[in-house]
């Protein structure tokens, strides 16, 4: 008799655990809402900190540089004597195919100079603090992993 009460009560359990799980992976309006990144980016003037790129850290590329998130998804890169325009946006992505605790993509775009065209990728974004964006992109054909960090200036 004990035994055919421990069945369908360790089936309810397990259906209950399987529902919690299922509905925390459809409660992530939090996570894949791009607009909180898209107001602390637009928020001022940032430099890049860390740039990593698979393995091999170029962030000296960036120094002196202070890059500007505007409206109308324009992105500027200026050190007082170069600037360079490109294109910015944060986006939902549900897809999940490089960073399955990510559901935002911070895309960026640079045509020139190459150091700057390098940057330019669907980031998946980490984190992100008032003062901190952290992104990471793992490359589809040689499995690197590059890592990018703006700072609010």
């Amino acid at each position: 008799m004990k035994k055919l009460i421990l069945i369908p009560g360790l089936f309810c359990l397990f259906m209950l655990n399987v529902a919690s799980m299922c509905s925390s992976d459809d409660d992530s309006s939090s996570s894949s809402d791009p607009t909180p990144v898209i107001n602390t980016a637009r928020s001022g003037t940032w430099r890049v900190t860390s740039y990593i790129d698979s393995g091999t850290d170029e962030t000296n590329h960036f120094t002196g540089y202070n890059f500007t998130f505007a409206t109308g998804n324009v992105l500027t890169a200026t050190n007082g004597t170069n600037t360079y325009t490109g294109t910015w946006s944060v986006t939902s992505d549900d897809s999940n195919d490089d960073n399955p605790s990510s559901d935002l993509d911070f895309n960026i775009a640079f045509t020139t100079p190459v150091d700057f065209a390098d940057l330019t990728d669907d980031w998946d974004v980490v984190s992100h603090t008032e003062t901190t964006i952290s992104l990471i992109d793992v490359s589809g054909g040689n499995g690197g992993t590059d890592v990018l960090v703006f700072t609010k200036n």
